[in-house]
């Protein structure tokens, strides 16, 4: 994330590299990325396009309704179950795979906002 602290009106860019280990998210796979400020209130609720290996760019305008203080910056797969619990990789199409255990926090980053 870039910068790591901003003012109502700044841009804001969230990106992540391709993952290495071929998550097959495919061709219209999305991005959502929730902003919470330091109320808790929801300032940023919104998809963006996401490649099939889960690389991502997205930049946004911190909204003037945003609370100073300590925000927090979420963003993961939108509608894909990534924490299955079932024992099945749900995106393998049924092909045999070795599925390793992985933490279902969802990744957030902070995001200082001031005024």
């Amino acid at each position: 994330m870039d910068p790591s602290g901003a003012k109502a009106g700044e841009k804001v860019t969230v990106a992540a590299p391709d993952a290495g280990c071929n998550p097959r998210y495919g061709d219209n796979a999305r991005i959502q990325v929730i902003v919470t400020d330091a109320t808790g209130a929801e300032v940023v609720n919104t998809t963006a396009p996401m490649n099939d290996a889960g690389g991502f760019t997205y930049t946004f305008e911190v909204p003037a309704r945003t609370a100073a203080g300590d925000a927090a910056v979420t963003a993961m797969p939108y509608n894909i179950d990534w924490c299955d619990d079932t024992g099945r990789n749900n995106r393998a199409d049924g092909a045999a795979v070795t599925l390793l255990g992985a933490s279902c926090a969802p990744p957030t980053k902070p995001l200082g906002i001031t005024r």
